[in-house]
């Protein structure tokens, strides 16, 4: 248990620190990651890293909540005409999730040191909403 603590320290983050917000779908993105990420820090969870990339994919918030990681993508629809926010998140998105997920356990030294699992945080018409467990790896 202290070695997961000492590994999992979180790490401070400026705003958008590393990132390059050009366009306004990427200033909408990180808009949204950050009201997810306040709502789910005042939930009890402790940010380890925000927008992880690699060549295999990005993951948006990799948090802690107890002794579990929870690796989150964050969705947002203004609109439902084109499926919501949740079915966004396909099949091939969760699989590209889950080895970047892979990758970051890897990198971290944390295969078969740590619970983890995969939520979705969608803002369909502003509304918050949080699903754990949304998919498996």
């Amino acid at each position: 248990m202290k070695l997961l603590q000492r590994i999992l320290k979180p790490k401070k983050l400026l705003n958008n620190q590393s990132l390059n917000l050009n366009s306004p779908s990427q200033k909408m993105g990180d808009f949204y990651e950050q009201k997810a990420l306040k709502q789910l820090e005042a939930q009890g969870l402790t940010c380890l890293e925000k927008n992880f990339c690699c060549k295999l994919g990005e993951i948006d918030l990799i948090m802690q909540q107890q002794q579990t990681i929870v690796f989150i993508e964050v969705r947002y629809r203004k609109q439902n005409k084109f499926g919501s926010a949740l079915e966004s998140v396909t099949p091939s998105k969760q699989a590209k999730l889950i080895r970047t997920a892979n990758l970051y356990l890897t990198q971290h030294q944390l295969h078969n040191k740590a619970a983890c699992r995969f939520d979705v945080v969608t803002f369909d018409n502003e509304q918050f909403n949080w699903i754990k467990n949304a998919f498996s790896s």
